[in-house]
């Protein structure tokens, strides 16, 4: 394929040999005249490993130009990567200047040429931004988007250090696009990298990166947070988490990375709690740690202004355990929503098939009681007529009987469902509201 590369710095660099390698023909772009010759001498504009090698390789096999032009390089080729920084503004937010005005270099182009053209996306950017450059390209050359040119958010994924490797063995690839054509030119451009290549929602793509990098800066903070107190302590560290990487069911895993409500149950609560203590004890400060009781917090809080603001008095709750399959009531994040909204005057009833206030025994059953002396008073024996009773009906658990029921059972109009787990997401309700 023949193909544009505007930005000659970290992430066009590195695209432009690697996509040279894999047999494209690359014309790059740059308003920086030092970086244009020295890619048309071969060589890399970046200290990288195995990129000054590529580059050369490319510009002997005539792969390879670079040009301060970009007219020039939008008429020669098929593709447009849009690889341009992104630095913060002093107010934080995203400098998305740079990739306007390669969008309107492109526009103008594209004004002159009668080829369908493809603009790829591969700086890091904010959601809305695939539609700002499809809006500035249209204004700038006269043509429609996903017609006469697409427009496909591509974040990349590159590691300093290791950024050719992480160009040919990546996780996957994402691509976005509204244009269909668009994205099975891209597979196809893709195809011989290791790792799937994946399509999402436009937002998504555009929103992953910032993800990625911000849960990699988490990782870094929480291990060096437990790094100090297993200093103060006489703890091996390194130790300690190369074992905790080992789990990689449950701690380096998908498992609990879905949205949904908040944790609850007799342990996590416990045991954030003792470390947080270990680590006041030890007057060391761990601000992560601190932070995710009342994160948690903030998310049942989330859940309750959710529920009050649709002004209902009724309130129907299916399931109050912290979480499915059990009748644990410990530290339940839906027990803390019913105490607030009881607390509050609202009419309550609650439906849990795992609930069986005569065979709660021990701990489970004073905590219940300490909580919600009255439960005898709000329990009802079905579903139907938790579901008939409430204005709004409240899901709190991912459990298969609530979501057969809604699954069977057409809901009347004037109901309002306050899913806070995404159990009934699929389903046709016509008042449907979710907190994530």
């Amino acid at each position: 394929m023949r193909i544009s590369i505007f930005g000659l710095g970290y992430v066009g660099c590195v695209g432009m040999g690697c996509m040279a390698d894999m047999g494209h023909k690359i014309i790059g772009v740059d308003i920086n005249e030092e970086k244009v010759d020295m890619i048309n001498n071969g060589h890399a504009t970046i200290e990288e490993k195995d990129i000054d090698e590529l580059i050369k390789e490319g510009r002997e096999q005539n792969k390879i130009e670079a040009t301060t032009d970009p007219q020039h390089a939008v008429l020669n080729t098929e593709i447009s990567f849009i690889c341009v920084g992104t630095p913060n503004l002093p107010n934080g937010h995203l400098d998305l200047g740079a990739i306007k005005s390669v969008a309107k270099s492109i526009g103008s182009t594209l004004k002159n040429k009668n080829d369908y053209h493809i603009v790829v996306i591969r700086s890091t950017v904010t959601p809305g931004t695939n539609k700002k450059v499809s809006g500035i390209i249209e204004q700038a050359s006269g043509k429609k988007n996903n017609e006469d040119f697409a427009v496909v958010s591509n974040p990349e994924f590159l590691r300093e250090g290791s950024a050719v490797q992480d160009f040919f063995s990546p996780p996957y690839t994402l691509i976005a696009s509204e244009d269909e054509k668009a994205l099975t030119k891209m597979e196809k451009l893709y195809q011989d990298l290791d790792g799937e290549v994946l399509t999402s929602d436009v937002k998504i793509a555009e929103m992953m990166k910032l993800i990625n990098n911000s849960f990699h800066a988490l990782k870094v903070a929480f291990a060096n947070e437990i790094g100090r107190l297993c200093n103060k302590m006489d703890v091996d560290s390194q130790q300690l988490m190369d074992i905790f990487s080992k789990d990689t069911v449950l701690n380096i895993s998908p498992y609990y990375l879905k949205p949904g409500f908040a944790y609850g149950g007799s342990c996590l609560p416990k045991d954030l709690k003792a470390l947080n203590l270990l680590s006041h004890d030890n007057y060391v400060e761990n601000p992560i740690l601190k932070s995710v009781k009342k994160s948690n917090n903030i998310h049942i809080q989330h859940a309750i202004d959710t529920i009050t603001s649709l002004n209902k008095t009724k309130i129907a709750f299916l399931s109050i355990t912290f979480k499915p399959g059990t009748d644990d009531l410990r530290f339940s994040p839906a027990l803390e929503v019913v105490e607030h909204l009881l607390g509050k005057g609202y009419d309550i009833k609650v439906y849990d098939k795992n609930l069986n206030i005569s065979k709660l025994i021990g701990k489970n059953k004073t905590f219940l009681m300490n909580k919600l002396p009255h439960i005898d008073d709000i329990l009802v024996d079905s579903i139907d007529k938790a579901v008939d009773f409430g204005e709004a009906i409240i899901l709190s658990n991912n459990e298969e009987y609530i979501s057969n029921y809604f699954e069977n059972n057409p809901l009347d109009d004037d109901k309002h469902i306050v899913d806070l787990v995404g159990i009934a997401s699929k389903f046709n309700i016509k008042n449907y509201h979710k907190i994530f």
